[in-house]
């Protein structure tokens, strides 16, 4: 098939979003589809947040289209596309895809949806992220009901809304959403692999191979719940003085956060073999975040060997059981997640055991079988 992806964010830009996207088209194309990728122009890459060199276009497509974009306030190196929509109809008309994905709710992903409908072409989009969550933790709560209500409109545009679980599926059915499709995802077991565990990395933290190093990995941002991942941490000081938290990340809480715990190892963002080994190379993961729609981070932790603290909804639920395979924690309640991060903080058999059981819970979640169902969600629409 050739299927056209449209997408607001991207890598370089490293978010849950953008790599989830990007492992699509890569899935696709490797699957023999040709793949047309249309996002905002970044003329320049983006690392740690700050612009760093040209911009390569993706190996991984057959054609790529870049548009006027503009920066996303207070979210440096990010951006969102302009409408376009009649440069998407004069390129469709020339080149018809077979489907449109379209992967983000911003004004480029809605004129792409207006002009898939205009010309026919069958259509689904993605529900990747909260927005209607994002508005309280910046302020601005009063907001929350009408980015809601812009959500059900936005998707009720497309012949599909897929989501990567049965728990959001349900949730958005019972809100009025239509045609809510299933479409899990998955983790690269060869790449998040406990044996890519470095004890040279662990030296640079200040760290032997029996002491603790606990690992955030993720958007340094307010809506993460970065106050509880904080807490948690003091909290498992008390029984492992010498342990140390290591940030893998970027976003506009970082220098507050780096100013406040001078302690704090922060390593900017980090991607492929470089992040699994710096993922490998820690022994307990907090996850405190409620505001995912799935949490990629979680399946790496269990897939690289880490002992992992989640909420219980995402990928937490998903794929991990409590007391099983990792710590599955009821939603908002932050006394005992602290609580069992300090148990796990001061048990490192228990940690050994979730370790070695999450990664076999996740071994079985193939990248490929995931791309074979979202190409044929695809083909099922254009039929």
């Amino acid at each position: 098939m050739r299927i056209a992806i449209v997408t607001e964010t991207y890598p370089p830009e490293i978010n849950g979003v953008a790599l989830t996207v990007q492992a699509l088209a890569q899935g696709l194309r490797g699957r023999g589809h040709a793949v047309q990728l249309i996002r905002p122009r970044q003329p320049e890459a983006v690392v740690d947040g700050h612009l760093a060199g040209p911009l390569l276009a993706d190996a991984d497509v057959a054609e790529e289209v870049q548009v006027r974009g503009a920066a996303i306030p207070r979210y440096p190196g990010l951006r969102f596309g302009w409408p376009a929509r009649r440069r998407l109809e004069r390129l469709w008309r020339r080149h018809r895809p077979d489907a449109i994905y379209v992967a983000t709710e911003g004004p480029l992903g809605h004129s792409a949806l207006r002009a898939a409908r205009r010309l026919g072409i069958a259509t689904s989009t993605g529900f990747h992220t909260r927005f209607d969550d994002f508005a309280r933790f910046y302020g601005m709560g009063w907001l929350t009901p009408l980015v809601f209500a812009w959500l059900r409109h936005f998707h009720a545009h497309s012949a599909a809304t897929l989501v990567p679980t049965q728990e959001l599926a349900d949730f958005l059915r019972n809100r009025g959403f239509g045609a809510v499709r299933l479409l899990r995802r998955a983790v690269d077991t060869q790449l998040f692999d406990p044996a890519r565990r470095r004890n040279a990395l662990r030296l640079q933290w200040g760290l032997t191979a029996d002491e603790l190093a606990v690992v955030y990995v993720g958007r340094i941002a307010p809506e993460k719940n970065l106050d509880l991942n904080v807490r948690a941490f003091r909290a498992l000081q008390r029984v492992q003085p010498s342990a140390r938290y290591v940030w893998i990340g970027d976003g506009p809480a970082r220098t507050e956060l780096a100013r406040a715990h001078p302690d704090f190892i922060f390593l900017g963002s980090l991607r492929g073999e470089e992040l699994a080994a710096h993922f490998a190379s820690c022994d307990l993961f907090l996850f405190g975040s409620l505001s995912e729609t799935f949490g990629n981070v979680t399946l790496e932790a269990m897939a690289s060997g880490v002992a992992t603290v989640a909420f219980d909804y995402g990928a937490a639920r998903e794929h991990m059981t409590d007391r099983v395979d990792g710590r599955r924690i009821a939603c908002d309640d932050g006394d005992a997640f602290v609580a069992a991060a300090v148990e796990l903080a001061g048990d490192a058999g228990l940690r050994r055991r979730y370790a070695l059981a999450g990664r076999q819970a996740v071994l079985s979640l193939s990248p490929q079988s995931v791309t074979d169902h979202f190409a044929e969600l695809l083909a099922s629409l254009v039929r």
